[in-house]
């Protein structure tokens, strides 16, 4: 499995591990006000993550190139600053809410890098091994 792939893989898993958290803590509190918060845990955090590490295993040719690598730590980057202002700035602290917009567009930046990754020719190797044109 390419680096990339695996990468995604185990942040996802550590995505799924936090939604869930924050869910039990919702549950034992009674209080569902961070449910906003929940979700973006668990479906930016959790199943985009994974997406993206099964498009890359999909496509090792793509995912050898050094932007998958940029995008994977773009990506997490953006989501790892939005996910815990985000929370926070739901159970009550408005201060917060320019650095969720940063986290935000961060994530929306890694997300454009993504769609140039997916439509981007990937190049054919020859049967000598030589890069051809890309198809």
């Amino acid at each position: 499995m390419p680096r990339v792939s695996e990468l995604f893989f185990k942040t996802a898993i550590v995505f799924l591990i936090l939604g869930v958290a924050a869910g039990l803590e919702m549950a034992i509190s009674g209080d569902h006000g961070a449910f906003p918060a929940h979700a973006h845990i668990n479906l930016l955090g959790w199943v985009t993550s994974a997406i993206f590490g099964g498009y890359y295993a999909l496509n090792p040719a793509k995912a050898a190139r050094r932007i998958a690598m940029i995008h994977y730590g773009l990506y997490t980057l953006g989501v790892v600053i939005m996910l815990p202002a985000l929370y926070l700035l739901l159970h009550g602290n408005p201060a917060l809410e320019p650095i969720v917009a940063g986290g935000s567009l961060i994530v929306a930046a890694a997300i454009l890098l993504f769609a140039v990754v997916v439509f981007s020719p990937e190049p054919v190797t020859s049967a000598s091994g030589l890069q051809s044109a890309p198809r």
